[in-house]
């Protein structure tokens, strides 16, 4: 598999900046215009794409309300899966006027696709890349639909055991495609801290060798910028323009000034974590007088023995290194030497 994978003009991997999307799912709450409006404010968030759903009640489940079909606990209790999925969805008519907006202003558009009509349909629409969301990582025949495009993927593993990812990513390399980005993902909404388990993020990356990211249901940023500080690539966070506006994923999605916020702390988080250095900045150098180094701290006589009373290790730095202070210790002075003065060498006899 490849550790960098590009997406249009992008790279994700080692090297590169965090590749930040915006999740819109159902926080539309079936209003083009405010579609139109959240594709906006993610650009001014700073988010690097976009990103949709493509499916519609019909593709994903049946109008059934049998118990099977009921929702028993967590954020959607009480809901029928068919009615929720009904209100959440984009609907298919939207999804060009919503891409050529996201491209316009310079973001990369991104959908999941839930079944093979979603697909062919995104392939019309002509997407550069592709979403399998958690709960498909076990629906091998649309994985390998999916990756017989020969297009790039990002992939969550929220609920996966390691061998359902395993298959997963066997699923993609039997097409034949090498581009996958792996997110790791607790797939409860929200999620909480103690479920995240970020340490997976480098394990994930080191045994399927592919860029990985993070897929973060949690309220915050914490998580976000954790999981970059431990090598995530991708961040993937639900955006809203108000979590006031009802929907099926308001409750655990970030508003604007917050996903503006979480960029913000994953860029400087980013330019903190840097590369291995052991060079002195330049601010460095300007503390380095503030160090530690050898002083006079009692009047000396030419052919005075220094010891522990006349001379100190103290701030600053402009005498010699603490790391000769023993060695001068019984030797004479070169000369008279005023209390407040540095030691240096020319100091001090042979």
């Amino acid at each position: 598999m490849n550790k960098v994978i590009q997406i249009k003009d992008r790279f994700i991997g080692e090297g590169y900046p965090t590749y930040i999307i915006a999740e819109m799912s159902a926080n539309h709450a079936g209003d083009l215009h405010r579609a139109i409006e959240i594709v906006h404010a993610a650009k001014e968030a700073g988010a690097d794409c976009l990103k949709i759903q493509t499916y519609t009640a019909d593709t994903l489940t049946i109008d059934c309300d049998k118990e099977y079909f009921k929702i028993n606990k967590g954020t959607w209790k009480g809901e029928n899966l068919y009615h929720l999925y009904k209100k959440a969805y984009t609907p298919w008519e939207w999804q060009p006027l919503i891409k050529e907006e996201v491209e316009k202003l310079g973001m990369d558009f991104l959908s999941t696709p839930f079944d093979k009509t979603a697909v062919d349909f995104l392939e019309e629409l002509g997407v550069a890349f592709y979403k399998i969301a958690s709960f498909e990582m076990v629906d091998i025949p649309l994985i390998q639909y999916v990756a017989s495009k020969g297009k790039p993927m990002i992939m969550s593993t929220g609920m996966a055991t390691l061998g359902e990812i395993e298959d997963a990513v066997h699923a993609v390399k039997s097409m034949g495609n090498s581009n996958l980005c792996l997110l790791k993902c607790s797939s409860a909404y929200p999620a909480v801290p103690d479920d995240m388990n970020l340490r997976t993020i480098k394990h994930l990356e080191e045994t399927f060798g592919v860029p990985v990211g993070l897929s973060d249901h949690s309220l915050g940023s914490i998580g976000a910028v954790t999981a970059v500080a431990m090598g995530a690539k991708v961040i993937e966070k639900h955006f809203c323009i108000s979590r006031e506006v009802e929907n099926p994923d308001a409750s655990f999605s970030m508003e604007a000034h917050e996903f503006k916020q979480m960029v913000d702390d994953i860029r400087a988080a980013e330019r903190a974590i840097g590369t291995i250095s052991y060079e002195v900045s330049e601010a460095e150098e300007a503390s380095k007088v503030f160090r530690k180094s050898i002083f006079v701290v009692k009047d000396i006589k030419r052919g005075e023995i220094f010891t522990e009373e006349n001379i100190r290790v103290i701030r600053p730095g402009h005498g010699l290194p603490p790391k000769f202070y023993e060695s001068i210790l019984g030797h004479k002075a070169t000369r008279d030497i005023e209390r407040g003065m540095p030691l240096t060498f020319n100091m001090i006899d042979e």
